[in-house]
């Protein structure tokens, strides 16, 4: 199996043993699962701030370990001050070691969009989603198929959150639906994890017009990041970038800080 099949079969395993242990009616009692959402969307069409979504991710399948020491507190609320539009945070423990409280604990001391990023093969994980405070889930166009995909994004729309779903390929755009409210291009291909930025370049054009567009993965400097929004990009998911520095909120300050700088030279003004 490649590694995100073995990603699949271990989630499988780990959303039965939670329902459990949590089951929906307990999560149901969460004060938040009765909280009106932020909206991912709406803050990454804010023009004061960067569009970047800082990620907050331990370790990765393809790196191992990046950054096992750090605050989730301290780093989510620095990516904020820096000029961050929201925060992705990573949940999945086996692979990429976060868990739900980091999702709890960013929620606690930040009021922005909080994508909720982990492998959602089954509706309990999105009910999940809604009680720990996220705001948006990601789904996966090359684990899921067209009728699960809408099935999943009705019941996330029924409970406020907002849905991106991630696709690799063109044969994928053809799973998106009305209710989907953004639309990722992963750089990473998810079955051996090599990044190529150049896959983001390549679906702009395929992609709706009127659907917000997120870039994932691969952008490791402003310039990237202003290419990508000069055609037509309005997000940025970005992480490792900024993980592997011993203080992640730091280094995402600084590249918001040249990436303003660059705004204002004539190549990169729209």
């Amino acid at each position: 199996m490649n590694i995100l099949e073995n990603i699949i079969v271990h989630k499988k395993e780990e959303v039965a043993a939670r329902k459990e242990v949590y089951p929906v009616k307990l999560l149901e009692q969460s004060i938040y699962y009765s909280s009106p959402c932020v909206s991912l969307k709406q803050y990454l069409k804010r023009p004061e701030l960067s569009g970047i979504i800082a990620e907050i991710k331990r370790k990765s399948p393809s790196r191992g370990l990046i950054n096992a020491h750090i605050s989730t507190e301290r780093t989510s609320i620095g990516y904020m001050q820096a000029g961050a539009s929201a925060l992705s945070i990573l949940t999945d423990q086996k692979f990429f070691g976060g868990t739900n409280d980091d999702l709890l604990t960013a929620r606690k001391f930040n009021y922005c969009p909080i994508l909720r990023k982990d492998f959602t093969i089954d509706e309990y994980q999105i009910i999940e989603a809604k009680s720990i405070g996220a705001d948006a889930i990601l789904l996966l166009a090359n684990v899921l198929d067209k009728p699960t995909i809408q099935k999943f994004s009705t019941l996330a729309k029924s409970l406020g959150l907002e849905v991106l779903l991630e696709i690799r390929s063109e044969e994928e755009i053809e799973k998106l639906s009305s209710d989907i409210d953004l639309v990722g291009v992963n750089n990473r291909d998810l079955k051996n994890f090599d990044v190529n930025i150049d896959q983001s370049l390549k679906l702009i054009d395929k992609l709706p017009k009127e659907m917000l567009k997120i870039a994932e993965s691969g952008i490791d400097s402003p310039e990237k990041l202003l290419t990508l929004k000069n055609v037509g990009y309005s997000g940025f998911l970005m992480g490792e970038i900024f993980m592997k520095e011993s203080r992640p909120e730091i280094a995402c300050a600084e590249f918001i800080a040249v990436l303003k700088s660059l705004r204002k030279k004539p190549q990169y003004v729209n």
